[in-house]
């Protein structure tokens, strides 16, 4: 053992008493251990070996709970509490319990204040999104301006035209298209190589060759 560790061995007793009796609460030695250990540097079995010589001792208490045993501080050193000042207390823990829900509930209304204010943007960040935003809209405004500037527009009645001849075209490029598959389908019945090889000899280029895909209606 250490000599720090010796050292903390040695006080041990006098730690757990007054831990004891300052919570005034059982404890198991694990409990006890766990709470103190960072604090005093306590070992485990310098914290039972402890509370088993004091509870010899009679400074605490000691009791059996199944294979668990709990100390606790001798309550006999603690004065008499009247029904008055047990009711007394009821009505402290009651405001105190209030405060402390009034008090994370105002934590939580700063917490989800600052939440907003740290992903705000800042004054200068505001001011450099608002000279972007004005270049932007100066650009849509010069476009705009070129756009009614310009003699080609297309009246409703070229686009009606347009979409009209588009009509017949594809109408007339789906025509073809069935009759020359419908043609080639049935010269493929009685040529001996496969469709490809046809197609390679007699030199037919087809949509999917040029990756081509034949308009909706």
């Amino acid at each position: 053992m250490s000599k720090g560790r010796a050292e903390a061995a040695a006080g041990a007793p006098g730690i757990l008493l007054k831990y004891l009796q300052e919570q005034n609460r059982p404890y198991s030695a694990q409990d006890v251990f766990g709470n103190l250990q960072r604090e005093h540097g306590l070992g485990k079995a310098a914290v039972v070996k402890a509370l088993d010589h004091l509870a010899q001792q009679g400074k605490i208490k000691e009791k059996m709970y199944g294979k668990q045993k709990i100390y606790f501080a001798d309550q006999n050193q603690f004065d008499m509490v009247s029904d008055a000042d047990l009711h007394g207390l009821d009505a402290k823990i009651v405001a105190l319990t209030a405060k402390v829900q009034s008090l994370q509930q105002s934590c939580r209304h700063m917490e989800a204040e600052l939440k907003e204010l740290t992903s705000a943007l800042t004054t200068s960040e505001m001011q450099r999104e608002i000279q972007e935003l004005k270049q932007e809209c100066a650009g849509y405004l010069e476009k705009l301006k070129n756009i009614k500037a310009a003699t080609n527009h297309v009246t409703p009645e070229e686009k009606e035209q347009v979409y009209r001849e588009r009509q017949k075209f594809c109408k007339e490029w789906r025509t073809r298209k069935r009759m020359a598959t419908e043609l080639s389908d049935a010269i493929l019945e009685g040529y001996p190589k496969s469709k490809k090889q046809f197609y390679e000899e007699v030199g037919i280029e087809t949509d999917e060759d040029y990756k081509v895909t034949l308009p909706d209606p």
